[in-house]
């Protein structure tokens, strides 16, 4: 893997990332809730991208990974705008794909609208768009409205999983899916029809609000939320490469 080096944030917090050069249209990779660069997924795309002489972009948000700053300051917006200042300061192919896993899902389709017309494509994986809706039931929304953070077991080695209030507040204020989110690039959502912690239907949502006329969305039998299963990977990759190809 390429070194990891870091770039200050507008808060002064270093952030963590990996970057190869090479051809376009670059791939940016945004991993999920607590999730980072290091996770077997981004590390295929960046593997595949480097072998192929694509360029690639891996990151920590801030409170992530190999990144400063404390986990629960950060919020959507915050890491929106840390995944924008990392793709103007390391990227440099004009158009860029990005690459989405569950809550990076909904992340990407902040950062594709920033991006504007750089934007070439997105491919989510079990994205995650207005969890803060859905993912919580009435009485943890109302704890989180009071301002106290709520903890639910995770099978993804951090248990107790923490929504800070802060986190839950932007949430509620990023939320995309009772409107058309103008996007009008190609889009790929793959999820795992056994995925127990985001519903398929949430792919099938985003794909109807979804301006775009280019949208496909993969249903892939047997997979988990993870989808990292070696033939999941293998799914993703040449997902992966045909949005690059469009």
């Amino acid at each position: 893997m390429t070194e990891i080096r870091t770039l200050p944030s507008a808060q002064g917090i270093e952030l963590a990332f990996r970057h190869t050069t090479g051809s376009g249209p670059a791939v940016a990779f945004l991993p999920g809730y607590m999730s980072d660069m290091d996770g077997s997924k981004a590390t295929a795309i960046f593997a595949h991208c480097k072998a192929q002489g694509r360029e690639c972009l891996l990151l920590d948000y801030s409170g992530c990974g190999e990144s400063d700053g404390d986990f629960a300051d950060g919020t959507l917006t915050i890491w929106r705008d840390e995944v924008l200042l990392l793709i103007a300061n390391q990227i440099e192919n004009e158009k860029v794909v990005v690459v989405g896993s569950s809550m990076g899902g909904w992340l990407m389709l902040l950062v594709g609208l920033a991006l504007k017309n750089r934007l070439a494509g997105l491919v989510g994986i079990a994205s995650a768009p207005d969890f803060s809706d859905w993912g919580y039931d009435e009485a943890q929304k109302a704890q989180l409205r009071e301002g106290e953070t709520i903890f639910e077991e995770s099978d993804y080695g951090y248990d107790p999983m923490p929504t800070y209030a802060g986190f839950w507040a932007d949430a509620e204020a990023n939320r995309l899916l009772n409107n058309t989110i103008p996007i009008t690039c190609p889009v790929r959502l793959l999820h795992g029809q056994e995925d127990k912690d985001v519903p398929c239907d949430t792919s099938l949502r985003l794909a109807k609000a979804l301006a775009s006329e280019d949208v496909h969305v993969t249903l892939i039998k047997g997979g988990d939320h993870r989808l990292s299963r070696e033939s999941d990977v293998s799914v993703l990759l040449r997902t992966v490469d045909a949005a690059c190809e469009i």
